[in-house]
Order: C-alpha cells, then structure tokens, then sequence
C-alpha cells in the first residue's frame, strides 16, 4: 500500500517535516541503508590500509593518488545528470497512474443509458460491466507483478468470476500473437448494439455517448501497456548510473584524510569518520534510489501502486452501480432551505474563525480613487488618437515616411550617375545652336502627372530602370524642367548630323563662345570659360580613350524628303536672376512636324500649374574642378519621378513641342 502522510503535514509548522524522519516504512533509510553500509566499510577499509600496511614510500605514492583524484573528482556533473533524469522519471511516474483504467464514468453512463428493470435488463448490464473490469485485469495483469501474482494463469482469473468458461474457449480460440486485453472491449460494444436493436437503449446519442466512454477506458488500458513496452531510454539510465558509482568510487581514494606532517593543502586535520562525504553519498546515492524506485511504479515497492486494491474497489463498485443500485432512488422531499433564499449552511465550533473573514471579490474591490477623478469627462474634453487617413498610420509616421523618400536609394544613386555620365557626353556631341536658349546646358525631360508617361509617336510609354531622378531644373519661362539629358539621346562613336567629328565640334564651339565674350569685353566670364574649356579638355582626353569601348548607337529612322529644321539660338549669355519666372502660355505650345528622330520623342513640358509661379533656381556651374562622371551632385533639388516614353515614329500620332521661350532682359 502506498505510504501516506498528507494529513501529518495538512498544516504547516515549526520542524513541520520532522516528524516524517524517524518513519520507516517507505523511507530513505530503508532504501539505502545496505548501500550506505557498503560504502562505509569500503571507506574504512582502505583507511586502515593506508594507515597501518604501507610502507612509507607507498604512502607517499599513495597520498599522491588521493590528491589526483580529490582533484578531478569534481568534474563529473552529478547535479546536472540526476536532476534531468529524476525529474523525467517522476512526471513518467504520475502520467502512469493517471492512466489506470477506472470505470465510474462508464458504468453511470451504462447505469442511466440502458433500461430494463426485468432480468434481461439486469444481465445486460452486469455483463457489459465485468466485460470492462476484465480489460483491466488482463492489462494491469500484464504489467503488475503483484496482479500476475494474484492470477497468474486464466484459470485463476475464472475461477474468480471475471469470466466464464465460455468467454474463455472464444478468448484462446482466437489465434493471435499479441496481447489480447481488448478482446473483452470489443464483446462490450457488441452487447451496446445488440441493446440498441432490442431498444433498450433509446437513441443513437445515448449509444454514442456510451461507446466514447468506453473507448476512453479502453485508451487507458492500451496507454499502460505502451508505458510498459517503452521504458525510459537505456542509455540515459545508465549514464546517470555510471556516474554516480564512479563518483563515489573515486571518493573512496580521494577523500582519504592524509598525513598531516607531510604538509598538503587542505589536509590539516586527521579525521576517521568523513563527515560530509558520507552525507553526500546519502543524497546523491537515495536521489538514485528514488528513480529507480519510481521508475516501475507497479512492482512490490512501499511506494508502488496498489492494482490488487484497485481491481477490488473497481470491480465491486461498478456491479453495484449497474445494478443494485439502478431504479433504487430515494424519495425526493422538501430540503430545509426551501424558502430561504440566502441559504446558510451551519459551523462548528471549531470553524467559527471562517464567519470572521469576509467573501472575496476582487482584487481591485478595496481600491481607493479621489473624489476628484471620479467624475465623468465630457467627450468634447476627451483628445482622441485619431488615426490619419492616409493609411491609418501614426501621426508621427508622417515625419518618417517623409525622411524615407527624401533619402536616395541605392538604385537613384546609380541612376543618377549614368544619367550625369550621358549628359557630359551629349555635351560634346550637341553642336551649337541645337535647343533653344530657354534651356538650360542638360535638356529637359518630361513628367507626366498621371502615372509617369509621355507622350509619344505611338502613345505607348516606356518606364525608366535607372532609379528616381532627383534633379530638375527651371527654364527661363517658368517651367520646371528635368535636368537629365535622356540616355536614349546618347549617340555614342558617331557624330552628330551635320556636324562633323564630335572633338572638332566641340571645340569649335568653345572657339566661338570665347570670341563672343572677347567681344563684350568681360573678363570674369572669360575667365570661367577658360576654366570649362580645361576641364572639358581633361573629359575630352578621357572620351578619347574611352571611345573605342562603347557600343554602336541605334541611328534614328529619318524620311528623306522632310529636312529638320534647327532654330536659332540666342548665345547671349543671362544670368539666373534675369530669368522670368512666369509659367508658359498655352500659345507657344503647337504641333510638331512629322518628320522627327528618335531626339524629338523625348518632350518636356512644365509639372507645375499655370497659375503657379515657381522661383527659378539657379543651375549649379559645371565648369571649374574637374568633376567625375559618377559623382553626385552636393546641391538640393525637388524630387521628381523621371519615365521614358518612345515608340515608333507615326505621322498620324500626335505631337507636342516645346517652342522656344523669348528671352527678357
């Protein structure tokens, strides 16, 4: 019978546990005592050897290897391998017990589910019952010594009623290597069917309901037997075996006391009796004795269950159950608090201290709050965290989201640098003359408002992969244009029409832009034009070995019989604050001729309102320091999202142009 104690230490008090230590029965001291003997006359044993059998140089060599193994003895993990391994054994210990198969639940459901007063009735249900408390026996049968000792052949488990001789001859009648505990579960279930077809049991749902609880009573038959089949993992019990007694057998040599005269440290004093190590050997060694007690909790142990106590109580409270005690109701009466309706149970005298304690009702229910703070603010009061509307964000997202776009991504930088690397290149190639004087030095590029597309000979739209562009500039009428030159505009290796070689044009170009400023007789220009023409000269140098490199470009498709007119340009130079800032009137905007290269399908037009007047910014100076192809410009400019549109020329699409802006002095 297992060893209970709980009503000793229902209440704590001073030494509570006490009491618990001088028990025997199921104790530690009955568990370990041989063990304990065993080490200690080991231990006294080698003592005496050391003492008064060596001679002195083998005692010297002897309290070497006490030293040596003192030492190194710490280093087996005692505490962490028994911890792990007692704590798995006893949570395997109580999931054991918590499946052994108990029948209340089934035999009430049986008890209120099949009806019949007659005999018939009776049998039915005595028989499903002793057919369920066979299950468990020939599983607690199978895994208990104790039950395999009470009966230990089927003989014994007939001849004490759980079955009859012809449940027997069908139960070994039925070849099978396997256990056979279920057997009894299935006649179960064919007896509920057979009462169901005879109606005495009402309905499909009392049948199910009756089925369900036998399954479950039949899962903790087949739960016990999978526990007894599946142990605990060899290799980890041994483990924790091995280190224990190769612990405590390196202690034996170890904690030896030596001689004090020969001056070791740590061994001043000479003591017969180890104290501490035969209390170490106590806890370490009974925390082992305590998994290997627990590990088969359904052996012959002070501490293992009781199946033969169990088999009785369950076998004779179920037939009572089902059957003297089915109908046998008492008489339903008046109970004492039928009018009362605060019913109030009496106490004893030895209870009365429960009157003194009030009822819980909350944690919360005894706070205190000022009488300032309780009353109701009005709602108009009341500032709510109102979610934006743009997308339910934070009010302070707003900030972030705005940091978060002005910042240039990796993919903008990138962009960006090619972008400055074509537009030095179209500077070279670009003759004199080309673009109207209301641009600046890069040509403008297009925005479409709508979704980033542009018109073109076929209206189809081409967005751009090389990033955001981040830099615009301001044309002299007042709108705001894109200051990249287009990479589709890029000719690379071949002259530009009617020009010749692109070296030649360049610098006859910087020829006559220094004539025309020798003639209005400013010096301070000159001075920067001759700073451009160095630098331009170093980019030129730079193209000139570079040229061979780049790819061939694509020669725009051109009607012979139209000629491309180029409009005069108006070189005189204007400063940025003479440029009026008044948007473009709708009239200098007109058709564009048919004929058009692939140069004419990049349009520019201003993003911004007509009615809105937008400052001009003035155009950072490229000339001075030599600048590289990919470098990134240090100046601001508003951000603005760049697409390319091109498309096969048509002469039936339509065309818009940018008219030239007049200058104003």
């Amino acid at each position: 019978m297992t060893v209970t104690y709980t009503a000793q230490v229902a209440n704590a008090r001073f030494c509570g546990f006490s009491k618990l230590l001088l028990a025997w029965r199921g104790s530690i001291y009955k568990v370990l005592w041989k063990e304990f003997l065993a080490f200690f006359a080991m231990y006294t044993a080698i003592s005496v050897t050391y003492r008064f059998f060596l001679f002195d140089d083998q005692k010297r060599y002897f309290e070497k290897l006490a030293i040596y193994c003192n030492h190194y003895a710490s280093l087996i993990p005692m505490s962490f391998v028994l911890g792990f391994y007692v704590t798995l054994v006893v949570n395997r210990w109580w999931n054991q017990y918590t499946r052994i198969p108990l029948p209340d639940r089934l035999m009430c459901v049986l008890s209120g589910g099949l009806q019949g007063v007659d005999e018939r009735g009776r049998l039915l249900r005595r028989t499903m019952m002793r057919y369920a408390s066979l299950s468990a026996l020939l599983i607690l049968r199978s895994v208990s010594t104790a039950v395999f000792k009470r009966f230990p052949t089927m003989d014994h488990v007939v001849e004490a009623g759980f079955m009859t001789r012809e449940e027997r001859k069908k139960f070994e009648s039925l070849k099978s290597p396997y256990n056979k505990y279920w057997m009894p579960c299935v006649w179960f279930t064919n007896l509920a069917a057979l009462a169901r077809c005879e109606g005495r049991i009402k309905d499909d749902s009392t049948l199910k309901l009756v089925l369900e609880e036998l399954n479950h009573f039949r899962g903790n038959c087949s739960m016990l037997f999978h526990y007894d089949m599946i142990s605990v993992p060899l290799v980890y019990t041994q483990v924790v075996t091995l280190a224990v007694y190769s612990f405590f057998f390196v202690c034996l040599i170890g904690r030896q006391f030596l001689d004090p005269t020969q001056g070791y440290l740590g061994h001043d004093l000479d003591l017969y009796v180890p104290i501490f190590t035969l209390l170490q050997f106590f806890f370490y060694a009974g925390w082992l004795k305590v998994a290997e007690q627990l590990i088969n909790p359904f052996g012959e142990d002070d501490d293992d269950f009781e199946t033969n106590w169990l088999i009785d109580r369950n076998f004779q409270v179920s037939m009572m159950a089902v059957d003297e005690m089915y109908g046998d109701l008492p008489i339903m009466e008046r109970d004492r608090y039928w009018n009362d309706s605060n019913p109030r149970p009496p106490y004893t005298a030895a209870t009365l201290f429960g009157l003194r304690k009030p009822s819980f009702q909350g944690s919360t229910f005894d706070m205190a709050i000022p009488k300032e703070e309780m009353h109701f603010a009005p709602l108009a009061d009341i500032t709510e965290n109102v979610e934006s509307e743009g997308g339910g964000h934070h009010p302070n997202m707003a900030l972030f989201n705005r940091l978060l776009f002005t910042a240039p991504s990796p993919t903008g930088l990138i962009g960006g640098a090619l972008r400055r690397t074509s537009a030095q290149l179209q500077r070279f190639r670009r003759p004199s003359g080309m673009y109207p004087p209301s641009f600046s030095d890069e040509e403008g590029e297009d925005e479409d408002d709508e979704g980033g597309k542009t018109l073109g000979p076929s209206g189809g739209s081409l967005p751009s992969v090389l990033g955001q562009d981040t830099q615009s500039t301001i044309c002299s009428c007042g709108g705001v244009f894109n200051a990249r030159t287009p990479l589709m505009e890029v000719q690379f290796g071949v002259g530009v029409e009617r020009g010749g070689d692109a070296l030649q044009s360049q610098e006859e170009i910087m020829e006559e832009e220094e004539e025309e400023e020798g003639d209005e007789g400013n010096t301070q220009k000159g001075a920067e034009k001759e700073k451009m023409e160095e630098g331009n000269t170093e980019v030129t140098g730079d193209i000139q070995s570079r040229m061979p490199l780049l790819p061939s470009p694509l020669q725009p498709s051109r009607d012979p019989g139209q000629t491309f007119i180029r409009q005069p340009q108006d070189k005189t130079p204007r400063p940025a604050s003479t440029t009026p800032s008044s948007p473009l009137a709708p009239s200098i905007i007109h058709p564009r001729p048919t004929a058009c290269s692939t140069r004419d399908l990049f349009i520019s037009e201003p993003i911004t309102e007509q009615s809105t007047v937008i400052p001009a910014i003035p155009k950072p100076p490229i000339g001075g320091a030599k600048m590289s192809f990919l470098a990134v410009p240090s100046y601001s400019a508003p951000q603005r999202h760049r697409s390319v549109s091109m498309g096969s020329e048509s002469p039936s699409a339509p065309k818009l142009q940018t008219a030239p802006c007049s200058s104003q002095n």
